[in-house]
């Protein structure tokens, strides 16, 4: 029985994932014929060959995934019997230390807007609630007028997977959220119960969306000279780094991000062991 050649589809993906890199100058009849030889043994040799050439482990995941995947078609469409990718493990990933900022870059970024106008009282209101609360981005935008409890000083937060969660706000950020109203109240009458409003709203009066928040918060981190790598999700990891640093439970800390898992609270604990490490190889005479 003859083997079917992959359609050719697939043989631009086979040779887009490069096992061989003269792979693409063969014919089908050879690229088939290469692509149904290989076997364990030959993924292995390439994954090899990926940490001889200093790729990053996550480069090196994402070409595995992508011949897992190949290989796989080619079990469906019955092309092999098995995949061998399919006994292969996927490199264990290192764990990055979340990235974030020091106090007075905070201050820097929370004093940039201009809020003597409405849409900069808007941003120092959003920048302010990220930095309070540690919410997400996604649950920034979510917010409703509602959802503000200016006298207990909290908010309702629509997180991942519906959960909900009531989390405490700063009197700072309530402030900045108040003066932001009373400067866009009319902007804000769009026919809506008041407390269904999108809290955060653009200049047509429409719910702001992540990738807007994170446009605002690109000009000023320009303006501030601050790293432009940083995102909304790093006042996240600033929030957290600053609460353990200052004393806060990692279960409480965990709670307020909204974490299920304590082990996702935990990558925060490297962080304030490492300025504590820091701190012990300058001060102690030993170190």
């Amino acid at each position: 029985m003859t083997t079917p050649a992959p359609t050719p589809a697939y043989a631009g993906t086979a040779a887009a994932v490069a096992v061989a890199a003269d792979t693409i100058t063969l014919s089908t009849e050879e690229l088939t014929r290469r692509f149904l030889s290989i076997n364990p043994n030959t993924i292995r040799d390439y994954l090899a060959a990926l940490r001889a050439q200093e790729y990053s482990k996550a480069t090196t995941a994402r070409k595995l995934a992508t011949l897992r995947s190949f290989y796989k078609f080619l079990v469906r469409r019955g092309y092999l019997a098995s995949n061998p990718v399919a006994t292969i493990r996927t490199p264990k990933q290192d764990k990055r230390l979340p990235k974030f900022l020091q106090k007075e870059d905070v201050d820097r970024l929370l004093n940039a807007p201009d809020v003597n106008t409405i849409l900069g009282a808007r941003d120092r209101a959003m920048l302010e609630t990220l930095y309070s609360t540690g919410v997400r981005v996604s649950e920034l935008v979510a917010l409703q007028l509602g959802d503000v409890d200016f006298v207990g000083e909290c908010l309702h937060i629509r997180g991942k997977g519906r959960k909900e969660r009531i989390t405490p706000i700063a009197p700072t950020a309530l402030a900045a959220i108040r003066r932001y109203l009373d400067m866009a109240g009319v902007a804000l009458s769009n026919g809506q119960p008041a407390p269904e409003r999108p809290l955060f709203v653009n200049k047509h009066g429409s719910r702001l969306s992540t990738r807007s928040v994170r446009r605002k918060l690109d000009k000023y981190l320009i303006q501030c000279g601050l790293d432009p790598s940083i995102s909304p999700h790093t006042l996240r990891h600033t929030f957290a780094t600053h609460m353990l640093n200052n004393g806060a439970d990692l279960r409480s800390v965990q709670e307020l991000l909204g974490h299920r898992s304590i082990s996702t609270t935990q990558i925060y604990t490297h962080v304030t062991t490492s300025r504590l490490k820091d701190a012990f190889d300058k001060s102690h005479p030993r170190a």
